[in-house]
């Protein structure tokens, strides 16, 4: 299995970890907005109504991870020669402030943080300034911000 094959399947799993907590909290929230001990004492108790939002923020976040599980489960990034220009799907590792830190171009689970190579990877889609800026640059370009050096893609 390559790195990369290998770094998908590390997203995988934590993203049906994510999916499972988030699955638990979620039907608690339910279960804490629909029992009838949570009823409004007064016009001022707002215990029930604070509990609704809660659940239905959470099962908004189970169905965008339920989504990103999906994607993943088909997710199978191109290879890429050194000398392409990046595109969906492609590892960048750059140059932050003399630190590495990779980006993995990817269709979701945006924002999504992993430890690769001794170093930060990030999620990157297409929703962010940071992916599209990456777009069609290649190893040893520049961008001025966020000021990175592309130093490898694959």
């Amino acid at each position: 299995m390559s790195p990369k094959a290998e770094l998908i399947e590390r997203i995988r799993v934590e993203l049906r970890a994510q999916f499972e907590r988030l699955s638990n909290a979620a039907r608690e929230a339910h279960a804490a907005a629909t029992d009838p001990g949570s009823k409004a004492e007064s016009k001022y108790d707002t215990r029930s109504l604070e509990a609704s939002y809660l659940a239905t923020g959470q099962a908004r976040q189970v169905e965008e991870l339920a989504s990103a599980v999906r994607v993943f489960e088909t997710f199978e990034p191109p290879a890429f020669d050194i000398d392409e220009s990046i595109d969906a799907g492609a590892l960048v590792e750059t140059d932050l402030d003399g630190e590495t830190a990779f980006f993995l171009l990817a269709p979701a689970a945006g924002g999504l943080t992993l430890e690769h190579l001794d170093a930060e990877l990030t999620v990157l889609t297409p929703e962010s300034p940071l992916y599209r800026q990456l777009l069609g640059r290649h190893t040893g370009d520049s961008l001025d911000r966020p000021a990175l050096f592309i130093s490898e893609v694959s």
